[in-house]
């Protein structure tokens, strides 16, 4: 071996210990970074399985039922699903077109998050395999695959609002978040009926500024919040500030009656000096006498 290497090694062994440590700590952080990760994965799949179990076992015995009635046509299933789909579109629409939902829960309208871009796909794929009508003539077949899309659709909405609730606003920086409860409090201006059209119009246009980048508003739920924004002012409000107040004096007469009282005898003078009151000499005048 190397004597210069052996030196070396009897002067510097001891720095085996701590390079080693923080080796093994760097290991370590890895590790568990690597473990929480998967663990988040493993709850978040979980989730979506046992919701989507839950949903499926509660639907299980309607479509034996259905299978089993001879009487149930395709058309009565048919009804039921539309009914389970436009049931879940309306709660998401709650979310879409309520601009504090969504101020609330920003997760709920942002596709960079799995779930939600899990519920948006699920979503494109039922209105896809929806039947025109319950009265449209589908097979067995197509009947299936529409039921298993709204089960997915179904779920995918619930695990999605689930972990919306969940992340509320967390994956905003302080910044972001300063804005977006800047935005609430300007929202709750703009939609009041006790304020002004004005205030209105000027808190509505500050909310558009401070979601700008952080939220993005749909066209239809521009149109929503415009409308409440331009909503008349309570009833009564304009006529109570527009009425005239009451007159203390009673208002002159346009041809006042001629007066009974005889004019005073003309002056001489027209303007009159009034005479001086006399000093008594060594008396000192006053200035304001």
């Amino acid at each position: 071996m190397d004597p210069v290497f052996l030196e070396l090694w009897q002067d510097y062994w001891w720095l085996i210990f701590p390079i080693g440590a923080g080796v093994i700590g760097i290991s370590s952080g890895i590790g568990k970074a690597w473990e929480r990760n998967a663990k988040r994965r493993h709850r978040q799949r979980l989730e979506i399985l046992q919701a989507k179990s839950a949903i499926k076992a509660a639907s299980r015995p309607a479509v034996v039922a259905a299978a089993s009635d001879a009487t149930e046509s395709h058309a009565s299933q048919l009804a039921k699903l539309f009914a389970t789909h436009d049931a879940v579109t309306a709660r998401w629409l709650d979310y879409e077109l309520d601009v504090a939902k969504l101020i609330a829960f920003p997760a709920m309208s942002d596709g960079r998050q799995p779930l939600t871009a899990a519920f948006l796909r699920a979503q494109r794929i039922a209105d896809g395999l929806r039947p025109a009508s319950p009265k449209a003539r589908v097979t067995p077949d197509q009947l299936s695959e529409y039921r298993n899309a709204v089960v997915d659709y179904e779920v995918a909405f619930d695990v999605a609002e689930r972990d919306a609730r969940r992340l509320k606003d967390s994956t905003f920086t302080e910044t972001e978040r300063k804005r977006l409860d800047k935005a609430k409090q300007l929202l709750s201006i703009a939609i009041d009926q006790a304020a002004t059209p004005a205030e209105r119009q000027v808190a509505y246009r500050r909310v558009r500024e401070e979601l700008d980048g952080l939220i993005a508003l749909s066209d239809d739920a521009i149109e929503v919040l415009e409308t409440q924004v331009a909503l008349e002012l309570a009833p009564g409000s304009e006529e109570t500030d527009a009425a005239p107040a009451t007159p203390t004096t009673a208002p002159a007469a346009e041809n006042p009656p001629p007066s009974t009282t005889p004019p005073p005898p003309p002056s001489a003078d027209p303007w009159p000096v009034p005479a001086r009151k006399p000093h008594a000499p060594g008396i000192r005048r006053d200035p304001a006498s």
